[in-house]
């Protein structure tokens, strides 16, 4: 899913959940960074395709079994920041999990109907390399704002409260000469959104099962995101997540462990 079609989402979602609040109150080679936890099944090969069918196995012998699918497999720890800065968690660490665990919660804790919360949000966790990406992505928040009806610039409108929950991830690492392997990743995230209101504490048309990606490097000893074209070249389009899909799993995507 694009960009342009994912914000169309989130405005309906917006946009459903004021009227809510009106009626109630008015790769290269595709190949894996590392493994992220410890027992997990073998990965595909760096020459595996994500298009790549699991082998059936044969319904007469003893030794079958259902394929793996990304519900049944070990989900990935979150590592807990070390603090925050400017709204955003900071302080995770140098590792795949770090990486990982930096975008999840980035994600889950942008303010993307907030302009300038964005902003502060994005100066503290992007790349100083990435040229023009802050203003780019508070252009896209601006632009939802006005197709919501709302003024470009604000905050959230009162007495509706957003919740971003990453489900899934599917990791890569990027080629880079000067950096080691690992310190330049690209992650997609498979996530749902919903929107609540004091008179209305369940959403009945929440986004669900919405895609975003993100390249992240390690830089000045923290994960930054970054939309260098070297790095943008080399990004690779998943296979749709499903927990129960061996497709997707087979395209590498893991869930995601919460902590209750």
């Amino acid at each position: 899913m694009n960009r342009h079609d994912r914000s169309a989402r989130t405005a309906r979602l917006l946009l459903a959940a004021l009227g809510v609040l009106v009626a109630g109150a008015l790769t290269v080679g595709g190949v894996v960074a590392y493994s992220l936890f410890d027992g997990e099944p073998e990965q595909p090969s760096a020459g595996s395709s994500a298009t790549d069918r699991p082998k059936p196995s044969g319904s007469g012998s003893a030794d079958a079994v259902a394929p793996m699918t990304p519900e049944k497999a070990r989900k990935i720890p979150l590592d807990v920041p070390t603090g925050q800065e400017g709204g955003a968690s900071v302080g995770f660490p140098h590792s795949a999990g770090g990486a990982v665990s930096a975008v999840v919660h980035f994600w889950e804790e942008y303010a993307w109907m907030d302009d300038q919360k964005a902003r502060q949000q994005l100066e503290v966790v992007t790349s100083p390399d990435a040229t023009g990406y802050i203003d780019k992505q508070i252009s896209e928040v601006r632009k939802l704002r006005e197709g919501a009806g709302l003024p470009a610039s604000g905050g959230t409108p009162a007495g509706v409260t957003f919740t971003t929950t990453v489900d899934a991830v599917r990791m890569r690492s990027l080629a880079d000469d000067d950096l080691p392997r690992g310190d330049v990743v690209h992650i997609w995230l498979s996530f749902d959104r919903y929107a609540t209101t004091p008179d209305k504490a369940t959403d009945d048309n929440p986004v669900k099962g919405d895609t975003t990606d993100f390249i992240v490097k390690w830089q000045d000893g923290a994960w930054r995101i970054t939309d260098e074209e070297a790095y943008v070249r080399q990004r690779t389009l998943p296979v749709a997540y499903d927990p129960d899909s061996a497709f997707a799993w087979r395209d590498q995507w893991v869930q995601v462990r919460h902590e209750d």
